[in-house]
C-alpha cells in the first residue's frame, strides 16, 4: 500500500493510454474504473516494464497511491466528475490533490477548487490535448491550481508530456482554473484553424476546379514550410490521401454535417462576456452550427442561385495566393484567442504568462505549429503584449500576406463559396489597424432613441444631445 506514484480514474482512452505513459516512464500507476471489462484488460496490457495496478475498488485505489495522492480524474466533464469526486473524499487526507483533466468549463473548476481548499483538498484542472496517440506518446498539458502542490504533480508530468528542443510540454500556468481555461481557448483556436483549412480546401475544389491530387499535394507540400507546418496541415495531407474501400477517396463519402462538443462555443460565450473580439473563432462555431441544417440547405441550394461568371486560374498563382490567405488567417486566429487569455488573465486573477502558454502549445497538442516559436519570442519580448498583431514581426509577416487573403475573399464572393472564417479574420485585422471606426454614428443613435450619451474627441466628459423635437 501507499507505493504507487500516481492515480488515474477513469480508464477509456484517455485514461489508459496517460496511465500506461506514465508508467512507460518509470512511475507506478494506479487505475480505478466501474468498468471490470476495462480493468482486466490494463492489467493484461501491463507487463515486467510497467508498475500498474487496476481496480474497481475505491477504497482499494486510493490506499495504493504515496501520500500526499495525486489523483486524475478522466471522465466526462459535469455531474460525473462531481460524482468521482465524492467517492474519493471519504478516503482522502489533507494535503491530498485531486487533478480534473477533462474539458470541464472553466467556472466549474473554480467551484471545485473552492469546496475542497475549504476540506483541505488541493484541486488543479488541467487540460489535457494530443488525443489518443498524444496521450499514449507525450500530449501538452495545461495545468492551473495552487502552485505549491504543483511541485508533487511537476515531475511526473515533466517526463510524460511532448518535448521540444528537449523542453517538456507542460508547465504550471496559474491560479483557480487557469489551465482548464487555457484549453478551453486552445479548443476555440483549434475550431477557427480546422473553419479555415476547410475552407481553403473547398476553393481549391469547387473555386479554382484543382483535381485531387493537386489539393492532397498541396497540403502536403504546405506542411514542409516555415509558415504552415503543422499538425492540423499535417493531418489534412494525410486524410485527402485515404482511399475507401473501393479505392475512391474517402473524404468524398464523408457527410458535412459536423459535430462539436461545445468547446468551442464556451470560448466565443466567454469571449462576448469579457467583450473580446474573437470573429473567427465565432464563424467557425456558426458554421458548425449551419452545418446542421442541411435539410434546408439542400432545399435552399434550388432557390437561392447566383450564377456565377467563369474565370480562367492559373493554378500557381492560385495556390500561392491561397497559402498568404490561410497562414495570415491562421495567425489572426491565434491572436484573437491570446489575446482573451490576456484579458481573461486580468479579469480571473490567473497570472497567465503568455510566453509559457505559446511553449506549452509548440508540441503535443492538436494546434501545435511551427509559428508558435514565433509567438513565444513576441512575449518574451514584451510580456504584457496585448495583441501578436502589435508584434512588429508578426506584424511584418501579416503585411507582407494579406494581399493573398483580399484576392482570395474576393474570388470567393464572385464565385458565391461560403468562406466566413477568412472574411473575418480580415475583417479583424482591418477593423484592428483603423485608428478611427464608425462606431461613432452608434454612439450617436444609441443617444438619439435612447439618451445613453456619448463621449466627444475634443473634450472629456459625457454627452447628450437633444437630437429632434
Amino acid at each position: 500500500m501507499n507505493k504507487f506514484d500516481f492515480g488515474i480514474v477513469g480508464l477509456g482512452v484517455m485514461g489508459r493510454n496517460l496511465l500506461l505513459n506514465i508508467a512507460s516512464h518509470k512511475f507506478a500507476a494506479a487505475g480505478l474504473d466501474l468498468d471490470t471489462e476495462k480493468v482486466n484488460s490494463l492489467q493484461q496490457e501491463a507487463d515486467a516494464d510497467h508498475t500498474i495496478e487496476a481496480t474497481t475498488d475505491v477504497k482499494h485505489f486510493v490506499e495504493l497511491i504515496q501520500k500526499p495522492r495525486a489523483i486524475m480524474l478522466l471522465v466526462p466533464a459535469g455531474k460525473p466528475v462531481d460524482s468521482a469526486i465524492a467517492s474519493l473524499l471519504p478516503h482522502l487526507d489533507q494535503g491530498d490533490i485531486i487533478i480534473d483533466g477533462g474539458n470541464t468549463y472553466f467556472t466549474d473548476t473554480d467551484r471545485r477548487f473552492l469546496e475542497l481548499s475549504a476540506k483541505g483538498i488541493h484541486f488543479f484542472g488541467m487540460g489535457i490535448s494530443g488525443g489518443e496517440k498524444g496521450a499514449r506518446f507525450g500530449p501538452a498539458m495545461m495545468p492551473g491550481g495552487d502552485q505549491k502542490a504543483y511541485e508533487r504533480l511537476r515531475p511526473i508530468f515533466e517526463a510524460i508530456a511532448a518535448k521540444v528542443d528537449g523542453e517538456p510540454c507542460v508547465e504550471y500556468l496559474g491560479n483557480g482554473s487557469a489551465g482548464n481555461y487555457v484549453k478551453m481557448v486552445h479548443n476555440g483556436i483549434e475550431y477557427g484553424i480546422m473553419q479555415l483549412i476547410s475552407e481553403i480546401y473547398d476553393l481549391m475544389k469547387r473555386g479554382y476546379n484543382l483535381d485531387e491530387d493537386t489539393i492532397q499535394k498541396t497540403f502536403e507540400e504546405w506542411n514542409q514550410t516555415d509558415d504552415l507546418k503543422s499538425y492540423l496541415i499535417e493531418i489534412t495531407g494525410n486524410i485527402l490521401k485515404q482511399k475507401d474501400e473501393d479505392g475512391s477517396r474517402l473524404i468524398n463519402k464523408i457527410s458535412d454535417w459536423a459535430r462539436s462538443k461545445g468547446t468551442g462555443k464556451w470560448t466565443s460565450q466567454n469571449a462576448m462576456d469579457l467583450q473580446v473580439p474573437i470573429p473567427t473563432i465565432d464563424a467557425a462555431v456558426f458554421m458548425r452550427d449551419m452545418s446542421k441544417t442541411k435539410p434546408e440547405r439542400i432545399e435552399a441550394a434550388k432557390q437561392l442561385v447566383w450564377n456565377a461568371n467563369e474565370t480562367n486560374v492559373n493554378p500557381s498563382e492560385a495556390i500561392a495566393a491561397l497559402k498568404s490567405a490561410l497562414y495570415f488567417s491562421i495567425v489572426v486566429t491565434y491572436a484573437q484567442g491570446l489575446a482573451q487569455l490576456h484579458t481573461a488573465s486580468k479579469e480571473y486573477n490567473y497570472g497567465l504568462n503568455l510566453e509559457t502558454v505559446a511553449k506549452i502549445w509548440r508540441g503535443g497538442c492538436i494546434i501545435r505549429a511551427n509559428a508558435l516559436e514565433d509567438f513565444r519570442k513576441a512575449y518574451a519580448a514584451k510580456n504584457d503584449l496585448p495583441n501578436l498583431l502589435l508584434d512588429a514581426g508578426i506584424a511584418s509577416k501579416l503585411t507582407d500576406n494579406q494581399a493573398g487573403i483580399r484576392s482570395v475573399i474576393q474570388f470567393a464572393v464572385q464565385q458565391g463559396l461560403p468562406v466566413a472564417g477568412l472574411m473575418n479574420s480580415l475583417a479583424y485585422f482591418d477593423a484592428y489597424r483603423s485608428e478611427n471606426l464608425p462606431t461613432n454614428l452608434i454612439q450617436a443613435q444609441r443617444d438619439y432613441f435612447g439618451a445613453h450619451t456619448y463621449e466627444r474627441i475634443d473634450t472629456t466628459g459625457v454627452f447628450h444631445t437633444q437630437w429632434s423635437e
